[in-house]
């Protein structure tokens, strides 16, 4: 029996921290930003460990049209590296708390040239497998309204004129109910006065009489 119980909790510890060595990478999916903005890039991530102190933030940018991605920030011993070299020189700035599992950045006066994937990779050790999350940035003159908002819009459109169908429909059916109503109380009444005129204009034939034989 102690056998048996010795070789389980073997296999459970071999077994759990297999399970527990991924880690769950979390980004947004697509973000709209206005031309000479400033936006922030969040990254977050789950691991069952607490977090590490060895805890890295990595992120890259792959451009729309391209295959290749560049290194634009690193995260790594309490330390943020950022690149000085490419296309956000100067302008991308860690504002996320690695105590708190962020690894947010803020890119800074958006251009078009920016437009493309950003993609966030984070390690927990001993929690370091797991799959790198992308967000895809679009930067506009103005922003677009979102299919999401039209769409509200319009289901908000259809169901107020639904509503006000239902609306004129039930007071239709109100005004026809209280027309015929009146009709029925204006004949009846009609019908009463002409039953007491004739009562009144009705005289009895005068009585005649005959003598007895």
């Amino acid at each position: 029996m102690l056998t048996f119980v010795a070789l389980a909790s073997v296999l459970l510890l071999g077994i759990v921290p297999e399970q527990t060595e991924a880690i769950a990478i979390y980004t947004g999916w697509e973000r709209h930003a206005l031309l000479g903005s400033d936006i922030r890039l969040s990254c977050s991530f789950f691991s069952w460990r607490l977090t590490s102190d060895d805890v890295t933030f990595s992120w890259t940018y792959r451009p729309d049209g391209s295959r290749d991605s560049i290194s634009i920030f690193h995260y790594t011993s309490g330390q943020a590296y950022v690149d000085n070299k490419g296309p956000f020189r100067d302008r991308v700035e860690f504002v996320g708390n690695p105590g708190k599992r962020d690894g947010s950045i803020l890119i800074k006066n958006l251009d078009y040239n920016d437009n493309g994937t950003f993609t966030c990779d984070a390690k927990n050790p001993p929690d370091i497998v797991g799959r790198p999350s992308s967000v895809r940035l679009l930067v506009f003159e103005t922003v677009p309204i979102q299919a999401g908002v039209i769409t509200g819009a319009i289901i908000g459109v259809v169901l107020g004129l639904l509503v006000l169908i239902v609306v004129i429909y039930y007071l239709m059916r109100f005004l026809v109910a209280r027309r015929v109503f009146s009709l029925s109380v204006s004949k009846h009444g009609k019908k009463k006065r002409e039953g007491s005129q004739a009562r009144q204009l009705w005289t009895p034939p005068p009585l005649t009489c005959y003598p007895l034989p």
